[in-house]
């Protein structure tokens, strides 16, 4: 039962806090690549999923949403934890709604290549 309060292996530090690396590094090691890759798909699926709100930025929500997609999928691939994963499934869905509405909108390239 203790387990699942604390992460197996970890040692508190100095003022009763636990070592973990970051907020979703509950295993007590920092994972810095895969939590600049749950920002960035965080970031990008925010961005996305904004500016599919409004028809004429179909390009930057279609683009966001591709690359935030890319990001997350790889994201997934290389995540360790279950809180990095959480925030992944979250920026990817985001992301997907965001590049699916820009794509009905005019998509990638709409107006752009004739």
């Amino acid at each position: 039962m203790a387990q699942t309060i604390r992460p197996a292996g970890s040692r508190p530090r100095t003022g009763g806090r636990w070592a973990t690396g970051s907020l979703f590094a509950t295993d007590g090691k920092p994972h810095p690549l895969q939590d600049a890759l749950l920002a960035v798909t965080l970031v990008l699926g925010a961005l996305a999923f904004v500016t599919a709100m409004f028809h004429h930025l179909h390009l930057v929500s279609s683009w966001a949403g591709l690359v935030g997609i890319l990001t997350g999928g790889y994201g997934m691939y290389v995540s360790r934890t279950t809180g990095e994963r959480f925030g992944l499934i979250i920026g990817l869905g985001a992301a997907a709604v965001g590049f699916f509405l820009g794509m009905a909108h005019g998509g990638l390239f709409g107006g752009v290549i004739t």
